[in-house]
């Protein structure tokens, strides 16, 4: 009896009115709040960047208001300048927000060096396969006087010899002379 007295007062009604009132107060704060932290309805469209370089770009990302962070740098690929941009996260064309951070791939400043495998006394099957394989181009194959028929005799590239163990950069085209079993 009591209870039901006391919520149908006038002191219940009041409170319960300034506690509607004040959330919605709240609500809107936060509203207004957030709409101004997010920058709301304020954003740029994103250019592609790939194929430039960061000091090609610098001052287009200032005049954007962004940012960019440099996450790699991949592996050579021909197609592109030395340490032009070949990956970009957002992709272009997408709207960010002034501020957001850009993710760049750049291309590597050349092929990396790679082990030459052991490729002398083995057949040119062998040969061939551990060559594409490593990342080399199998180049002309020439034969000597040798009894071991379609086996290695030697290895060049540029027309000189290379050894088991030396460093050549990929994609490095590998002469062969094999034995013609004479």
């Amino acid at each position: 009896m009591l209870l039901k007295k006391y919520i149908l007062s006038k002191s219940f009604r009041t409170n319960i009115l300034l506690i509607l009132l004040s959330a919605i107060f709240l609500l809107l704060m936060l509203f207004f709040f957030l709409r101004s932290i997010t920058q709301y309805n304020s954003s740029v469209i994103l250019p592609d960047f790939t194929t430039k370089t960061i000091s090609e770009i610098k001052n287009e990302m200032i005049n954007l208001n962004l940012d960019y962070i440099i996450i790699d740098s991949s592996t050579f690929n021909p197609d592109y300048k030395i340490n032009a941009i070949i990956n970009q996260i957002p992709k272009p064309n997408s709207e960010v927000k002034p501020g957001r951070k850009i993710y760049f791939t750049l291309n590597a400043s050349d092929y990396k060096k790679i082990k030459v495998p052991k490729l002398r006394g083995v057949t040119i099957r062998e040969a061939r396969n551990e060559i594409e394989s490593m990342g080399f181009k199998l180049g002309q194959i020439s034969y000597v006087n040798d009894i071991a028929l379609n086996v290695v005799i030697s290895v060049t590239h540029n027309g000189e010899k290379i050894y088991e163990g030396d460093f050549l950069k990929k994609s490095s085209i590998i002469d062969l002379v094999l034995g013609n079993g004479k």
